[in-house]
């Protein structure tokens, strides 16, 4: 058994000391999958660092105890728990592309765990690394094994990441959004190996995910989390078919899907709170629209009071009452900007066969090799106000696609096509014509953190495009344009003055999701915008991008695995395979009528609440 008990965890912060875990208490058994959901910033992935111990300098628990198998961890010696991590306990890190070494090769990674915790050394280490990458699903594996991360995609790191974890054979697994940047297919496969080793060698899984379809297909037992504590935990059955909580039954009102098109999701206003003093009666009562002006004779709620929703608090002393579920959202108001349909007018982006190859290794003594086309004949077009779903495998092509239109891969590949862009071919764009275009069309990374300066806060993150791109806006209209980015993606203004380290993974999205935003361009290339953000607040998301579009006739291309978004936002879907678009066209046909077998095979991996 793996127990925490009471656990305090405390981190010390520009504006004071944050209680990040708060009276944390639950216990994971052999055998057992227990899965922690809740929004960004609520403490999750806190409670993996530590548990393994791994807390950032900043960090300290207070209070409480953690103890595997009855041994409490937080009195080992650091050589102790340094032999357990890995060995007993695994871990999964959100955000692979910054957990890898980047200038091992990933092979090496992997034998290191493996020569680290178990008996195998050399030779055997290193095949049994490429037997690893095998089963979580690597192309190739005894070739990609020689390749340095930068040479992956984002959903190949995540999956040379689950290699490292599961290769020491550990008795408890720690996976903190593990399936994050998987494709559909890849995820059930990871998941069919977790369950694999479940039952073979008793594994126990803390499942750390916003996917609420996941956790309904994994977990034994739901636990949900909000400001450091968890505030309902439950089997997952019970927990998906009656969640006794507002805060959940808001959680499942927010997922995306086809029958709410034209609809606004039901977010969740507001964020996390932060806590900086000790706080009296129920933490969601300021965001809770369900609630009693007082909360057990506690501190009063702040939060706003719909007439007929007078129940109590979860955390109240009574019985919780029975709750009304929220009214149908109600659909957006009419588009301020008018954009045409699929065919009809001049296409605000005309791709024409476009191939990007890279170039291969070479040295003095051998011939280098032939490398395949990343993307191979690929044609598309976007019409203004529209957007255009980018679907596939990991390392399909879909973000080569993405950064090759804007203009990033001038230096590292052999692009060849054409891009009109508003008429003008992108890639014969120089000087203040490219700097036009690329205030004009922005980037959405897959990955937040590693592409943000570390040294610079989030202001100067903001900021840094304005300047660069709109020189036409002086320093108060910079600053008033910074207050209205970061509350248009949930964040408070207190944000702008802090360090990308000191977010969560989800927040550090929002805030790339702002950058690409700040300098009103007409076309965004979603690089998985939504894949490290929990429901609420990739509902929020998905609600400004949607509002954005029909107020300004902004178009997405939307690169994403997550098909329940894409049912709910795309106009049209491209499904691409090993570089080439095999299936395009309308959503309702792509989804619903599929001709491909490909695109029927990623259809049936999707995970469903129902």
């Amino acid at each position: 058994m793996l127990e925490i008990d009471d656990l305090h965890v405390a981190l010390d912060a520009e504006a004071g000391v944050v209680r990040a875990l708060d009276g944390l208490r639950f216990c994971l058994t052999r055998g057992e999958t227990f899965a922690l959901v809740g929004e960004s910033g609520c403490g999750k992935s806190m409670t993996a660092l530590a548990l393994m111990r791994l807390l950032p300098d900043s960090g300290r628990h207070t209070a409480g105890a953690m103890r595997l198998e009855g041994d409490d961890l937080l009195a080992w010696p650091e050589a102790r728990m340094r032999q357990a991590r890995g060995g007993r306990i695994g871990i999964i890190f959100q955000e692979p592309s910054t957990s890898l070494n980047p200038v091992m090769r990933v092979g090496e990674q992997v034998a290191e765990a493996i020569e680290a915790h178990t008996p195998l050394r050399g030779a055997a280490a290193r095949s049994r690394a490429v037997e690893w990458l095998a089963r979580v699903g690597i192309p190739e594996p005894q070739r990609r094994a020689l390749d340095y991360p930068f040479q992956l995609s984002g959903g190949q790191k995540q999956r040379v990441m689950i290699a490292i974890a599961l290769a020491a054979e550990p008795d408890y697994l720690i996976a903190d959004e593990p399936t994050t940047a998987l494709d559909v297919t890849i995820q059930a496969q990871i998941l069919d190996l977790i369950r694999d080793l479940q039952r073979e060698r008793q594994l126990g899984v803390l499942l750390i995910t916003h996917d609420l379809a996941v956790v309904r297909g994994m977990a034994h037992t739901v636990a949900l989390m909000y400001a450091g504590q968890i505030v309902e935990m439950a089997p997952a059955a019970e927990f998906f078919a009656a969640p006794r909580h507002p805060y959940a039954r808001l959680l499942l009102d927010a997922l995306p899907d086809r029958g709410r098109r034209g609809q606004r999701l039901a977010a969740i206003e507001g964020t996390v709170p932060p806590l900086w003093q000790p706080f009296a009666g129920c933490r969601f009562a300021p965001r809770c629209d369900r609630a009693t002006t007082m909360c057990a004779g506690q501190a009063p709620l702040l939060g706003p009071v719909a007439p007929g929703r007078t129940v109590r608090c979860w955390l109240a002393s009574e019985p919780h009452a029975p709750i009304q579920m929220r009214e149908p959202a109600e659909p957006l108001a009419g588009a301020a900007v008018q954009s045409p349909g699929p065919g009809e007018g001049i296409p605000l982006l005309d791709v024409r066969a476009l191939s990007v190859r890279f170039a291969p290794r070479t040295s003095f003594w051998r011939r280098p090799p032939v490398i395949a086309p990343a993307v191979d004949g690929v044609s598309f077009q976007l019409q203004t106000g529209r957007t255009l779903a980018l679907v596939g495998e990991s390392g399909c092509g879909k973000t080569t696609t993405g950064k090759a239109l804007a203009q990033l891969l001038r230096r590292q590949a052999l692009i060849q096509g054409e891009a009109l862009f508003q008429g003008r071919d992108l890639f014969s764009l120089q000087g203040d014509a490219l700097r036009a275009a690329r205030r004009d069309l922005q980037i959405v990374f897959q990955d937040p953190f590693a592409s943000m300066n570390p040294r610079m806060r989030v202001a100067e993150v903001l900021e840094e495009g304005m300047v660069a791109l709109r020189p036409e806006w002086d320093a108060e209209q910079r600053q008033a344009r910074l207050h209205e980015l970061v509350e248009q993606v949930g964040l408070r203004r207190d944000a702008l003055t802090r360090w990308p380290h000191e977010f969560s993974g989800g927040q550090r999205q929002r805030i790339a999701i702002a950058r690409a935003l700040a300098v009103q361009p007409r076309l965004i290339i979603c690089d998985e915008p939504t894949s490290a953000l929990d429901v609420s607040v990739q509902a929020q998301i998905l609600n400004l991008l949607r509002e954005l579009q029909q107020a300004h006739g902004l178009a997405y291309l939307f690169i994403t695995h997550n098909l329940s978004v894409v049912e709910y936002v795309a106009d049209e879907v491209a499904v691409m395979q090993r570089g080439r678009i095999v299936e395009q066209g309308a959503c309702d046909q792509i989804l619903g009528q599929p001709r491909e077998s490909f695109t029927k095979a990623l259809l049936a991996s999707v995970p469903r609440l129902t």
